[in-house]
């Protein structure tokens, strides 16, 4: 089952003529999440072949410009491709303020709901679930409310293992019930347990997205063991002290954050664009933690279950 992270933009405020702002997508399973909606990311989204009837959730850390100017026009580009499917936004309530007029003013009426979720800056918050997948938001350290979000798949049940079926000449009513924990009588009362008759599921896996934050411990728990961890590493060490003024974070901050939380990857990205060269942040972040990789505009990056023995 697909899990794959898509960099649509990796640049921090300014868009330069290769890196657009912050925008990602998410791909679990053929559910897509669009991840902030900077300027040019529909246009990224058509690059890259994305479907825009599947984007039906997006999510948006916090209402500086770089993250959600691209949103009106995606909504436009959506209303005139006559989709119809509803769009959730979860976002800070004054987004509604911000956006609303210029939906109102869209040619044409709007052909489909949009339904907006507050996201809440105190505390970890569950803001998504579905049968495969949920999406919990954490609070960040900026100048502004902001969020990040981490995607978990749920837990997934046992497979049974095939040479066991027959074996035991277990009828197919009750296979359903042995993946869900049940035991297994056969015809002469003997009990052939649950562990025996399956194969363990894959791993959950999991992406925490952490842009625009200063230097905060605190979220390392939240997002402990995730397989991706995309963190902003706006600045290199030699600006710490200015990192701090705007928290904003350093490379080297973002591998310390991922090697507390136990991540298994790390992507840097929003880099200032008073760099022409992102090396240095490689170097500098891997001192720290090896496996950190540079986000840049298309990347994709993903996660693969192990393989898993014959089963149904």
């Amino acid at each position: 089952m697909t899990f794959e992270l898509t960099i649509l933009g990796s640049s921090s405020a300014i868009p330069t003529s290769e890196k657009y702002p912050t925008s990602q997508v998410l791909n679990i399973s053929e559910r897509f999440f669009l991840i902030d909606c900077g300027e040019g990311a529909q246009i990224r989204l058509r690059k890259m072949h994305f479907s825009f009837e599947k984007i039906r959730h997006i999510f948006i850390s916090h209402l500086h410009g770089d993250h959600f100017f691209g949103l009106p026009g995606l909504i436009s580009t959506r209303n005139l491709l006559s989709i119809r499917s509803d769009l959730h936004i979860y976002a800070h309530s004054l987004l509604v303020e911000l956006i609303q007029p210029l939906i109102d003013h869209m040619k044409g009426e709007l052909g489909f709901r949009i339904v907006f979720h507050p996201l809440n800056f105190k505390q970890p918050e569950l803001i998504y679930s579905d049968k495969h997948v949920e999406v919990i938001s954490f609070p960040l350290k900026h100048s502004v409310p902001c969020c990040g979000f981490l995607f978990r798949e749920k837990e997934k049940l046992p497979n049974i293992r095939k040479e066991k079926i027959t074996e035991y000449a277990i009828p197919v009513r009750q296979l359903q019930a042995i993946k869900e924990g049940a035991d297994f009588t056969d015809e002469k009362g003997n009990i052939i347990p649950h562990a025996l008759l399956t194969i363990p599921p894959a791993p959950p896996r999991s992406y925490a997205f952490c842009t625009d934050t200063a230097y905060h411990e605190a979220i390392a728990e939240t997002i402990a063991n995730a397989d991706l961890l995309y963190h902003e590493a706006t600045f290199l060490s030699d600006l710490e002290e200015w990192a701090g003024k705007t928290l904003h974070a350093t490379a080297r901050q973002a591998a310390t954050i991922a090697l507390k939380a136990n991540v298994k990857k790390l992507i840097l990205g929003h880099f200032s664009t008073r760099y022409k060269e992102l090396e240095p942040f490689l170097q500098e972040a891997r001192a720290v933690f090896p496996e950190t990789e540079l986000a840049s505009d298309g990347l994709r990056f993903a996660v693969t279950s192990p393989p898993q023995r014959n089963g149904c």
